[in-house]
């Protein structure tokens, strides 16, 4: 069992980050009814339910919020409820009867995880977008992609995952604590903006203090020849980061090279030299060949993979970095405990009636179960 287990959690179904949240804190053992629509949504980017790996580990029900039976019964549920998360724009779930205030009227110890990508507040705050407008009004976006081009979309990692779901599983765990000895619960108002922008901390320092140049031209952005992917001869790519001399001197001895002969780190005007030699070097031999040489070694190397390969890479497999769940290779949860080890994933299900009763009779108990079969019954998806 986890080391969340005895905790439970509504989600009020949404979609990216705030889900994301849900699946890191039900990983770690936390029971989490997902309230689901009666009527698919269409939101987000569509797949079959099996690869939708952001619901595992859920109990689902499917209730219309906008009816009053609805609402009572997520209201039941909030009574033995730890927290709740929810991802709607800001007031929605005041509108819908299901806000903080409705909330903590029921449960004082109640802690109400928000997730936005603007925040609940600001002149933005009503306004639609996505991670790539999070990332971009926070800066952190500018400082990504080549010298000379625009700046580069990096997935929805920073934003919705880094920046969102992350921090808000991080602030309700850390709203718990604080209910267990203040016996109070809270509102976590995890805006995708505030996330993003605590995520760059450490490049706003050397922003700050003159480090930080021209994008694609620094230690970290593809600039250094030290810090890149390198293509093969194969047409397959290797990465190198040795950031520390040491490490770097390590990386040109076994490559057959030695510093001088590439160029000095601490150059930045024979950079641009040092990767073509670099460029050269590497594209005499494959992928496999490279990983033969180097990996393991302290020349801070390693091949890129692509998800196929990374799930059979040895180092990942023994330490089960990847588990596969009704025929879908995933991540396991992370972090790893020594004591308190989370089970293996559960696949996303459908609400159904079936599935949705079960959960009440956890939660609710069996009369609160069957006093509620009526307004489950025909809306399973």
């Amino acid at each position: 069992m986890g080391p969340l287990h005895g905790v439970r959690i509504v989600e009020l179904a949404g979609i990216g980050p705030a889900p994301f949240a849900s699946m890191l804190l039900a990983d770690l053992g936390a029971t989490v009814i997902r309230v689901d629509r009666p009527v698919p949504a269409k939101l987000g980017i569509e797949r079959p339910l099996k690869f939708n790996l952001l619901l595992r580990n859920r109990q689902n029900l499917a209730v219309d919020l906008k009816s009053d039976a609805g609402r009572e019964l997520v209201l039941d549920l909030v009574d033995r409820a730890d927290a709740l998360i929810e991802g709607f724009r800001p007031g929605v779930t005041e509108r819908l009867g299901l806000g903080p205030d409705a909330c903590f009227a029921r449960n004082t110890r109640l802690v109400y995880g928000r997730m936005t990508g603007w925040g609940q507040a600001g002149p933005l705050a009503q306004a639609a977008g996505h991670d790539l407008n999070y990332i971009a009004v926070t800066g952190v976006l500018a400082w990504i992609g080549r010298q000379g081009q625009a700046p580069l979309p990096p997935l929805n990692m920073v934003g919705d995952f880094g920046g969102g779901g992350l921090y808000l599983a991080l602030g309700v765990v850390a709203a718990l604590l604080e209910a267990r000895g203040s016996g109070k619960g809270q509102v976590v108002d995890a805006a995708i903006v505030d996330g993003a922008a605590s995520l760059a901390t450490s490049l706003f320092g050397l922003h700050g203090a003159g480090l930080l140049g021209e994008r694609g031209t620094n230690i970290l952005d593809g600039g250094a020849p030290f810090y890149d992917t390198y293509r093969c001869s194969d047409g397959k790519y290797i990465c190198v980061a040795p950031i520390e001399p040491k490490f770097y001197a390590e990386l040109c001895r076994l490559i057959g090279s030695s510093v001088e002969e590439i160029g000095p780190q601490d150059d930045k005007a024979a950079w641009s030299a040092a990767k073509e030699k670099l460029q050269r070097i590497f594209a005499t031999r494959t992928r496999d060949q490279w990983c033969a040489l180097l990996e393991g070694s302290d020349a801070c190397f390693s091949p890129v993979l692509d998800a196929a390969e990374a799930a059979r890479h040895p180092h990942l497999q023994e330490r089960g970095t990847f588990v596969e769940v009704d025929g879908v290779q995933q991540p396991a949860p992370a972090p790893r405990f020594s004591r308190s080890t989370p089970k293996a994933p559960r696949p996303p299900e459908h609400p159904s009636t079936e599935g949705s009763l079960a959960a009440l009779r956890d939660w609710l108990g069996e009369d609160a179960a069957r006093r509620w079969s009526e307004q489950l019954a025909g809306r399973a998806a």
